[in-house]
């Protein structure tokens, strides 16, 4: 039942999950996402930290289109309160410019995630809402069908986790051991997200099995992702 979303098992002391509802069964739930549009192109995630200061980020996505930052961006909390918290600060200013922020689909952010591994020029156009329905309404469960490098990207790690506890997640499979990166905040605090690599595109996408699987307490979430990516990773975490 849990597997709906990854980041059930996240608390957090202004937000923790009610996942029952006593008078009618199971309630799944809202997947805690915000989106943001009027972004300064210049823009990097730790802007996003500052901007959001205070409250608990468990993921930061800017899209991308033609290979360009487009302003817009997805932010995941790791509570349903910690959203209301960040809609406050709708047309609050970064730099000389508003942000937007507004409630969106779990199935946006997720698309904007298929989007930018499977990039092939979906995105010439703007867009407001959910991409063109004749690529980008794929289900989470799809990944069997993007395109694959020898790089996963792991998302809703425990902000504790360490290389070793990489490892031994994948441990049936043939990962490159150096080349693990960790994601951290400007603070040095784990962003929750990480990098793997892998010794081929064909066992990265094998690893794909451990999606959704427990390390720790938390859910791990795996998506393809690229070289490219996973430097841009490496060179924030050294800022």
């Amino acid at each position: 039942m849990m597997e709906s979303t990854p980041y059930f098992a996240v608390s957090s002391s202004a937000g923790g999950y009610q996942p029952y509802n006593y008078g009618g069964g199971f309630q799944p739930p809202p997947f805690p996402v915000v989106r943001l549009r009027g972004l300064p192109f210049n823009c990097t995630d730790i802007d996003i930290f500052k901007f959001f200061a205070g409250l608990d980020i468990v993921d930061v996505f800017l899209v991308n289109k033609s290979g360009r930052f487009s302003g817009e961006a997805f932010v995941v909390f790791a509570g349903a309160m910690q959203v209301e918290f960040a809609l406050q600060r709708d047309r609050q200013n970064m730099g000389r410019r508003y942000v937007e922020v507004f409630r969106c689909k779990r199935q946006d952010y997720y698309n904007a995630v298929a989007a930018e591994v499977n990039y092939e020029g979906i995105y010439e156009n703007d867009y407001h809402g959910s991409p063109p329905p004749s690529k980008a309404k794929r289900h989470e469960n799809d990944k069997d069908q993007m395109e694959y490098t020898e790089i996963l990207k792991m998302r809703g790690l425990p902000f504790s986790v360490k290389k070793p506890d990489i490892i031994e997640f994948f441990v049936d499979f043939k990962l490159v051991e150096d080349r693990i990166h960790i994601a951290c905040r400007p603070d040095g605090k784990a962003t929750g997200e990480a990098y793997v690599e892998f010794e081929s595109a064909d066992e990265a996408k094998r690893a794909m099995c451990k999606d959704k699987m427990t390390i720790g307490k938390r859910y791990a979430e795996l998506f393809p992702s690229t070289p490219d990516e996973f430097r841009r990773a490496e060179s924030r975490s050294r800022q």
